[in-house]
């Protein structure tokens, strides 16, 4: 057994779906399994989230049966504890100015092993008077990492050892708002979060973000990636493809739905506590198609 957190982290953008819930209660399976605590926190940095979606989300969870161990963090209270970080690793020499748009790195070349959007290090090696001149044109500029890598490998739970690419990712939009693989990284380290229970569509960021963690002086969660629930063709499933929300399906069929999709006989979270086994679980997507 151990002292540690695992944790569900919705963006509050839109209610909670079938597959966001399953996947939350996957997360507190995971975690309750395993003697852990479990912790909810709001990623709410986008200026897309929305409080009122977030209360809506909490609400979903609660009904569903799930329970955690502290008051859900929002990200968006947290704004200094990213600024130190990344402050801490410019300090470093690890932070660099980026002045490119997406489609400055999607046109630029990169290495053949790279996948398309990985950075190709364009602004990596800018003199002072580039900065300048790039900086006078009006764009913003945006905060990389500055890697020593180009690749990591992390163990998944349900993957197994996986290698992916660690870029010069971005700490900080043009905007200002902190990036996604900045914040969760220094957000679970903050809660002492050490396992993440996502959807298997969030593994490539697991490289990076274990590299990251491991720069700032943390030992990397055990991760684990589990299945997404697509929709009839075949794509990730979204509030337009139906009944998807717990305000369609009731909660009811919700919890049917989702122990049926992952094979048990309990109707209740607690009762999928007592049924659960990781080695258990589907390995492949689950489709969801409304009745």
């Amino acid at each position: 057994m151990t002292q540690g957190a695992g944790r569900f982290a919705p963006s509050p953008s839109a209610d909670l779906h079938i597959g966001n819930l399953r996947t939350a209660v996957l997360a507190w399976l995971f975690a309750r399994s395993t003697g852990r605590r479990f912790l909810v926190r709001v990623e709410d940095l986008d200026d897309r989230t929305s409080n009122d979606v977030a209360d809506r989300q909490l609400a979903a969870l609660a009904a569903i049966g799930l329970t955690w161990d502290a008051p859900p963090e929002y990200q968006s209270a947290h704004a200094q504890r990213y600024a130190a970080v990344v402050a801490d690793l410019d300090a470093r020499g690890l932070v660099f100015e980026c002045f490119c748009s997406r489609r400055d790195i999607l046109a630029a070349p990169r290495a053949p092993h790279a996948p398309e959007g990985a950075y190709p290090g364009t602004c990596r090696l800018l003199t002072a008077e580039q900065r300048a001149e790039r900086a006078a044109a009006g764009r913003p500029p945006a905060l990389r990492l500055r890697s020593a890598v180009d690749s990591a490998t992390v163990t998944d739970v349900l993957h197994g050892p996986y290698t992916g690419v660690v870029d010069d990712f971005v700490l900080r939009r043009g905007d200002g708002v902190y990036a996604y693989n900045l914040a969760v990284v220094v957000d679970d380290a903050a809660q002492g979060i050490d396992q993440v229970v996502r959807g298997d569509d969030l593994l490539p960021s697991s490289p990076r973000q274990a590299y990251l963690a491991t720069l700032l002086g943390h030992r990397p969660p055990v991760y684990a990636h589990v299945p997404l629930a697509l929709n009839a063709e075949g794509k990730r499933l979204a509030k337009r493809d139906g009944a998807v929300t717990l305000a369609d399906l009731g909660v009811e069929r919700t919890l049917h739905l989702i122990a049926t999709s992952l094979g048990f006989s309990s109707r209740t979270v607690a009762g999928m506590l007592d049924e659960f086994d990781p080695a258990a679980l589907p390995r492949e997507s689950w489709v969801y198609r409304p009745a």
